[in-house]
């Protein structure tokens, strides 16, 4: 008898581990969340390497043309600082259904626009909805994800970067050439109205809390998101100040053609896309802990890329370690946003997409004079000095 009891004892315990080490599932709907996530990033990447065809189809220049995508970062800014408080009072699901209907619109309007003027308005319209999208999107990734999944869940979500990174921009160098600039905004439009169609027959909850909807500014006395915010903005005014230089480089500095800058693009996104599948690494260790780590090899990716920008094939394999790391670090720091204070997601993931679309626009005016006067070398330098910053912030307690 003594026996038997021991046997069910250690096979209980055995059960019990078993359970323990079974992780649930990452749910369906993070995949379609995915996918929202890849429409708005196409829009937000696809004017770079399409801008030559429209500027010849307007007669006009290159430079006038990307006015719109200021237009799409301001508006991404704005419209994330002041709307997406909304999403906490009127809940995810909801905003997020009208923000993806008005970037449908917003990108048939840039598919039939006659002019750059009415190109502008419309790319401006685009950033006000995806300013609205994008803190939905990153607060359903956390309400669905199951405990002790939440990175792996927001890992899963956020390679919707990717597929606009790697699918997005190739393809509508492809679509612009075979078939006209105007198909490629159309072809974005067709994809916004289907993941809207798809998100109206699922299941995702919302969540809705009664009262006025927080303001920004009152949302930065949440205890811990300070220091978390200034991580994202050293962090984002790295990013945005080297890759929006990296094309040039690669064809003004080292000769080559500009179809190098998809094959950048392609290993930037290979590496992001590859580090989801190391993201059960930050739920086992916790994101608090991983976050400083993860910045200052972010850091290290700068000094070896700055170190390697002569050789190209040397620059590409770094650019794709710098995907990688750029996972882990967003990836951190959306986990840990979205954890301060849940009732208020909605409010503190709109203030982080507003800090992100600031550095943008800081980053690519900053860097634009390091650029200039001093070289794509020394970009890379100062975007690892930052990285130093956003790990200091993050370590901060």
């Amino acid at each position: 008898m003594k026996y038997g009891h021991y046997g069910d004892m250690s096979n209980s315990n055995q059960a019990a581990a078993l359970t323990a080490n079974a992780r649930p599932p990452i749910p369906a709907l993070a995949y379609l969340l995915t996918g929202c996530i890849a429409v708005i990033g196409s829009n937000s990447l696809v004017l770079g390497p399409i801008a030559p065809a429209v500027a010849v189809s307007f007669g006009t220049s290159v430079p006038a043309v990307m006015v719109a995508a200021a237009a799409f970062g301001l508006g991404t800014s704005a419209s994330a600082l002041f709307l997406a408080r909304y999403i906490d009072r009127l809940g995810a699901r909801r905003m997020l259904q009208g923000a993806l209907l008005l970037l449908a619109i917003a990108l048939v309007a840039s598919a039939a626009a006659p002019t750059v003027i009415m190109l502008v308005a419309a790319q401006l319209l685009a950033g006000i909805a995806a300013g609205v999208a994008m803190p939905a999107i990153y607060s359903s990734s956390a309400a669905i994800a199951p405990p002790g999944r939440e990175s792996g869940t927001i890992g899963i979500v956020l390679t919707g970067w990717t597929l606009s990174m790697v699918a997005g921009v190739s393809l509508s160098a492809v679509l612009a050439d075979l078939v006209h600039w105007r198909a490629v905004f159309a072809a974005v439009a067709l994809l916004a109205i289907l993941a809207l169609a798809s998100l109206a027959m699922t299941s995702l909850s919302d969540a809705r809390k009664t009262g006025p909807a927080p303001t920004p500014l009152a949302a930065l006395s949440i205890p811990g998101i300070v220091p978390l915010l200034i991580a994202c903005a050293a962090f984002m005014t790295a990013f945005y100040g080297v890759y929006g230089y990296l094309g040039d480089h690669l064809h003004s500095g080292l000769g080559k053609p500009v179809s190098a800058n998809g094959w950048a693009a392609l290993a930037y996104g290979i590496g992001f896309g590859a580090a989801a599948l190391l993201d059960g690494v930050i739920d086992r260790l916790g994101a608090r802990r991983v976050m400083p780590f993860a910045y200052l090899l972010v850091a290290v990716v700068y000094v070896a890329l700055a170190a390697t920008s002569n050789n190209f094939g040397l620059a590409l394999a770094m650019v794709a370690v710098w995907g990688l790391a750029n996972h882990f670090g967003l990836n951190v720091l959306v986990t840990r946003l979205s954890a301060l204070d849940p009732s208020r997601r909605g409010t503190i993931m709109g203030l982080n997409s507003a800090v992100t679309y600031l550095a943008v626009f800081v980053g690519t005016t900053g860097f634009g004079p390091l650029y200039s006067s001093f070289g794509f070398a020394i970009c890379a330098m100062v975007a690892a000095l930052l990285m130093l910053v956003a790990a200091s912030a993050a370590a901060w307690r």
